[in-house]
């Protein structure tokens, strides 16, 4: 998996939390349940990112490997991430990270 299609990835589970929770939040309410928000869009940026990652290897017949994996539990800690803090302020952390690790190997 590419960085492009990593955070092209991560921006559609950010997307989809966002929507997908205020749904179900609108549900919640209109059954008088009590829930607490950031538990709750944690949640679905887990099952999302997860329902994505198997979407991504179903498509491209990708074989489970060791890498894929790893990317994967990035995917799913990174969207969670999203939930609590923005897509902005995870990516601008990306960016960063790799501008950094790019920089120490010249």
């Amino acid at each position: 998996m590419s960085y492009s299609i990593f955070l092209l990835g991560l921006m559609a589970v950010s997307t989809l939390t966002g929507l997908v929770t205020e749904a179900i939040k609108i549900q919640l309410d209109e059954c008088g349940l009590t829930y607490k928000s950031n538990l709750l869009a944690g949640i679905v940026a887990l099952v999302l990112s997860a329902a994505v990652t198997v979407g991504y290897s179903i498509m491209t017949d990708t074989v489970l490997t060791l890498h894929f994996a790893v990317i994967a539990v990035a995917l799913m800690v990174l969207s969670w991430l999203c939930a609590m803090l923005g897509y902005d302020k995870v990516v601008q952390a990306i960016s960063q990270i790799k501008s950094n690790v790019l920089s120490e190997t010249d």
